[in-house]
């Protein structure tokens, strides 16, 4: 497995950092991983490895704001989720094609991750998608007995600490990573539609550009993912229209753990075990979990 760091060049000029993973041996399909919000690329490093030593080409990047692709000074830098679809998400679909001198890509999405690649233009592209915790942060779906945390940390407390800094300061309180004040505002302040806050014309052209995506779609929550809900993973995958899509819900048991939550399914604590069976969806279009399947 081969790592090479990589500079993408987003439609408006921002450039993006990330890295590429090459297979040492003949290279199959092309991943591309889109994280969740205010994680960083490199939490996705062990599983673009693990992808790279079976056999895929690889794509793992920062969208603008965030790790590597953070500028110089993020207050007052007005990137939002809007722009990480649309361009970042555009921009690093064109990239693995251009590079890989491929037609189609493969989609890992996380979180918002999974999300995203609805806004991107050329979302067609896609031939297959796995998402997991996929959902864009309606807060009333947000599993019973969590709900008021969440929405006291980030849909009151995260707002209000962004209009101080003029970012949201997610690091120092040890709160995932820093974000732009756009983003912090489009979580904080979500309603239950994605196009609600905009004008009509770019409220048709997003409600057309995810129903363009008809790849099949594997979406993966656990039952214990205090955000990625039955109600919430549904509501995002709405949005695709013209897709196919396979909703999965695993026990954290399934998968030998007491807890799993939001974040842990990229740790490689499951590589001999998740992450085994996800190849058998990216590679051959085999949902692993037949039996987990709900509507």
């Amino acid at each position: 497995m081969e790592q090479e760091a990589v500079r993408i060049i987003c439609g408006d000029a921002i450039p993006l950092r990330g890295h590429w993973w090459s297979p040492r041996s003949k290279a199959g399909e092309i991943v591309v991983i889109n994280p969740a919000t205010g994680v960083a690329a490199r939490y996705y490093h062990r599983y673009a490895a693990f992808l790279a030593d079976h056999g895929f080409e690889v794509l793992t990047y920062d969208y603008r704001g965030i790790g590597l692709s953070r500028p110089e000074r993020l207050s007052g830098c007005g990137f939002d989720w809007t722009q990480w679809g649309e361009r970042d998400v555009e921009a690093a679909l064109a990239f693995a094609t251009h590079r890989s001198g491929r037609e189609s890509v493969t989609v890992v999405g996380h979180s918002i991750g999974g999300v995203l690649p609805g806004y991107a233009a050329s979302a067609s592209a896609i031939d297959r998608m796995l998402t997991v915790g996929a959902q864009y942060a309606y807060w009333p779906d947000y599993k019973a007995g969590y709900r008021l945390g969440l929405f006291l940390k980030w849909h009151l407390a995260m707002p209000l600490l962004t209009v101080l800094f003029g970012y949201f300061p997610g690091r120092r309180l040890g709160w995932l990573e820093d974000l732009p004040a756009g983003v912090a505002y489009e979580w904080g302040f979500r309603g239950k539609r994605l196009e609600a806050h905009l004008d009509p014309a770019r409220r048709e052209r997003l409600l057309s550009s995810f129903a363009a995506v008809t790849a099949p779609i594997l979406a993966i929550s656990t039952s214990d993912d205090p955000f990625a809900t039955a109600e919430a993973v549904s509501r995002g995958l709405d949005y695709y229209s013209g897709a196919e899509p396979q909703k999965v819900m695993l026990e954290p048991q399934d998968l030998g753990q007491e807890q799993v939550g939001h974040f842990d399914l990229f740790h490689d604590r499951h590589a001999g075990g998740f992450w085994l069976d996800t190849l058998l969806w990216l590679r051959d279009g085999i949902n692993p979990w037949p039996l987990k399947v709900y509507e």
